[in-house]
C-alpha cells in the first residue's frame, strides 16, 4: 500500500519553484521554509538525479509514489536541540518525503533517538507512521537525494542559505547541534557564523565526540556543537559507530539542550 496515495498526483512532477531563500526574502516560519524547500530546484544535477530515482524507482518499492523532491526537515519548531545529516538516501527520504525515514541510516538514527527519549518510535518507516519528535528537529545541509551519496561542494554551499534559514528560525530555543559525519560539519559551521555564532579560526575540526561550544554575537545563549560519525552502513556495518556511541553522544547534546 502506498502512504502517499493520496498526494501522488502533486509529488509526480514537482513544480519549478524558487531555489535560495534570498531570492525571495527570507521564510517566515519553518513551515514557509520547508515548503519552499519542497520547491527548489537550483541544482540541476541533483534535479534529475533524484526525479530519474523517482521516475524507475527500486524493485522493493514498485508500488510507492515516490516524493521525488527536497526533503524538508522535521520536527518541533522550538526543538532545543537540532541533528544534521548529510543528505537524504535515494530511496529513502527521496522516496518517503521525510528525512532518515525508510533507510538503514534511519533505522539505527531512529532506535537510538527512542532509546535516550527523544522520537515516540524506534521505527520510521512512511510520513504517516506516527513518529514524533520531542525537543529534536533533524534536518541536512543538502536537501536533495544526489548521485552515490556525494553532493559536490557547489551544491552543498548552493543550500547553505537553507541550512541558514532554519537556524536562524530556530535560534530562540536552539542550545545544541549534532552534527553526523564530516561533510555535514563543513556544511555546518558556515552556517552557523552567518546566523549568529562565532565559529573560532582556525575552525575547529571534525572528530566522534567533539564537543565546542559557540559564543553568540548578539545577547542570546552560547551553542554547543558535538560531532557524530554519520549512521552510514559503511559506519554503523564496520563498527566505526555502534549503537553505544551514538546514544551517548545524543544524549550528551540532549542534557546540554536542557531536555531530561
Amino acid at each position: 500500500m502506498d502512504p502517499l496515495a493520496a498526494s501522488a498526483d502533486s509529488h509526480a512532477v514537482p513544480p519549478t519553484g524558487a531555489g535560495a531563500p534570498a531570492a525571495s526574502g527570507s521564510p517566515a516560519s519553518l513551515q514557509e521554509l520547508d515548503a519552499r524547500i519542497a520547491d527548489c530546484r537550483a541544482c540541476p544535477r541533483l534535479v534529475a538525479w533524484r526525479e530519474e530515482v523517482a521516475r524507475t524507482k527500486r524493485a522493493a518499492y514498485a508500488d510507492w509514489t515516490y516524493w521525488g523532491r527536497p526533503v524538508p526537515g522535521f520536527g518541533p519548531p522550538d526543538a532545543p536541540l537540532l541533528i544534521v545529516g548529510l543528505a537524504p538516501a535515494a530511496h529513502g527520504g527521496n522516496r518517503t518525503g521525510r528525512m532518515f525515514t525508510g533507510d538503514s541510516s534511519g533505522d539505527v538514527l531512529f532506535a537510538a533517538l527512542h532509546a535516550v527519549g527523544l522520537a515516540s518510535s524506534p521505527r520510521a518507516v512512511s510520513v504517516d507512521d506516527g513518529l514524533t519528535l520531542h525537543g529534536v528537529r533533524i534536518t541536512s545541509p543538502v536537501h536533495c537525494a544526489p548521485p552515490a551519496n556525494k553532493p559536490t561542494p557547489t551544491e552543498r554551499d548552493t543550500c547553505r542559505s537553507w541550512l541558514a534559514a532554519e537556524l536562524r528560525l530556530l535560534r530562540p530555543s536552539l542550545r545544541a547541534v549534532v552534527v553526523l559525519g564530516a561533510f555535514g560539519w563543513q556544511a555546518t559551521l558556515p552556517a552557523l557564523n552567518a546566523v549568529a555564532w562565532t565559529v573560532p579560526r582556525p575552525r575547529p575540526a571534525f572528530a566522534h565526540g567533539a564537543r565546542v561550544t559557540l559564543d553568540a554575537r548578539d545577547d542570546g545563549p552560547p551553542l554547543d556543537l558535538f560531532g557524530c560519525f554519520h549512521v552510514s552502513q559503511r559506519n554503523t556495518f564496520t563498527g566505526r559507530l555502534t549503537p553505544a556511541m551514538l546514544r551517548a553522544v545524543l544524549t550528551d547534546a540532549a542534557r546540554t539542550a536542557g531536555l531530561s
